[in-house]
């Protein structure tokens, strides 16, 4: 049996799991994430990998970043909530491990995590789009996933969706997860909070009557619970996924997008509204194949599972 090492690195904690050929994690560890220490860091990996390994036979490591990879998978070129700047992560964990390593884009993990053994695993052409503080993303088209020719390809967050709307992190205006966020599902929910209070009633008494603590497990739980604002909410978040989908499909014309991260976990009540703007926004819709909208299906450990599977190619 094949057994690799999928490590998954973000701001605050490493994830890291001894994976089989059939994307079956085994064992487990975790670390927190000294983010502002890179040697630090790359320590706390080895050590994962080292407690991982221990009297298994492993053939390599995959490392899902949260940053962007170069395009030969050995370099973390920037990471934002970590300190790696043209970090060559690749060789200095081959050099304390010995074991072949491969680095990847944290969301690029997750979708070929989704791709081999989760929701998509069926096709050969799939979007699987990460809902969560942001919007991230992976792209397979026939069986490869598109990595672009610095590495940076699968950004969707940063599709410009509306000219001039929100200020986003990455500086400018406008993009895609300023709308279909988990951020974006606050901001809604907020916003409403504050100018209709009583609409907000269910909302707000989950966030113990302040609008600034509302959440967005809240709203999702005030939806479950059959709450018409909260509700309200999601469906005008859905909106923009579906016209972000939509424009996705003009230019890749996937036959699965996969809905991931966090804001995903509300589930049906999501999904259908996402489904319903997508068909309305989709060019051609009656006379192409419409992309199924599917739920992930691997959840949290879907970065260090695909990580995992990438260092077997």
């Amino acid at each position: 049996m094949s057994l690799t090492i999928g490590v998954d690195v973000g701001g605050t904690k490493i994830a890291a799991g001894l994976v089989t050929e059939e994307g079956e994690v085994i064992r487990k560890a975790l670390r927190r994430t000294p983010a502002t220490e890179v040697r630090a860091t790359e320590t706390a990996i080895y050590e994962l990998v080292s407690e991982l390994r221990e009297g298994a036979d492993v053939c390599g490591v995959g490392i899902g970043a949260a940053g962007f990879c170069d395009a030969s998978r050995s370099s973390v070129v920037y990471a934002p909530n970590l300190a790696w700047r043209n970090e060559p992560l690749k060789q200095r964990i081959e050099d304390s491990t010995g074991l072949r390593t491969v680095v990847e884009n944290d969301a690029n993990a997750a979708a070929w995590g989704e791709f081999k053994f989760g929701a998509a695993r069926d096709v050969t052409d799939a979007v699987v789009v990460t809902l969560g503080t942001g919007i991230g993303g992976g792209i397979i088209i026939n069986d490869q996933l598109i990595r672009g020719s610095g590495g940076f390809a699968g950004e969707i967050g940063h599709m410009q969706i509306k000219a001039g709307g929100r200020r986003c992190g990455c500086g400018l205006r406008g993009c895609w997860e300023r709308y279909g966020s988990g951020t974006a599902v606050v901001h809604e929910a907020r916003e409403i909070a504050m100018v209709a209070p009583v609409s907000a009633a269910r909302i707000l008494e989950l966030a113990g009557g302040n609008p600034y603590d509302i959440t967005g497990e809240m709203v999702t739980k005030a939806a479950q619970e059959g709450d018409p604002t909260a509700q309200d909410v999601l469906d005008t978040v859905a909106e923009w996924i579906g016209i972000g989908l939509a424009d996705l499909a003009a230019i890749l014309d996937p036959q699965a997008f996969v809905l991931a991260g966090g804001v995903s976990n509300a589930g049906e009540i999501l999904r259908g509204p996402v489904e319903k703007a997508f068909s309305k926004n989709l060019t051609a819709r009656s006379y192409r194949n419409v992309a199924e909208i599917r739920l992930a299906k691997l959840g949290v450990p879907a970065g260090l599972i695909g990580a995992a599977d990438l260092a077997r190619q």
